[in-house]
């Protein structure tokens, strides 16, 4: 994969074998101490590893409710809307009951005040017949006396 050429060069200096020491006392500030700080500075880390994460976690928690109740709001003044107008239009809806009420009381009143007419008319005209007969029989009546007068 790599030529001899081409392989990254290491920098700093490789101890031999020789610089190593396996000796069963610890040196001061040896390895001991190098694991002590591992520990310590992974320990740092997750610490703030785990406060970004809970920072980020509540950002995104802040975030999803404003998310919700700005879906909640647009999903609501439509409703909201629709509701107020169902309202107005049930209110015309009663308006419009009311005044088809009223006009049918008057279309009644007025079909009965016409019948009425019609009626005073008819006996009007009956009267007018009946005054024509009466003065038919007058004259009539009236030409027997007579006849029977000058006979």
């Amino acid at each position: 994969m790599y030529s001899q050429s081409s392989l990254p060069l290491a920098h700093g200096a490789v101890a031999s074998s020789s610089t190593f020491s396996f000796s069963s006392e610890p040196e001061p500030g040896g390895v001991e101490e190098a694991l002590l700080q591992l520990v310590q500075d992974h320990h740092h880390a997750s610490l703030r590893l785990r406060e970004v994460t809970e920072k980020a976690k509540k950002d995104a928690i802040k975030k999803a409710a404003r998310v919700a109740e700005l879906m909640v709001d647009a999903v609501n003044g439509g409703v909201q809307e629709a509701f107020v107008n169902e309202k107005r239009i049930e209110h015309e809806i009663r308006a419009l009951a009311a005044t088809i009420a009223r006009f049918s009381k008057q279309t009644d009143h007025w079909l009965s005040v016409t019948h009425s007419m019609n009626t005073a008319i008819k006996e009007i005209g009956d009267f007018e017949n009946w005054m024509k007969t009466m003065e038919f029989d007058c004259k009539s009546i009236t030409a027997a006396i007579h006849n029977i007068h000058q006979a």
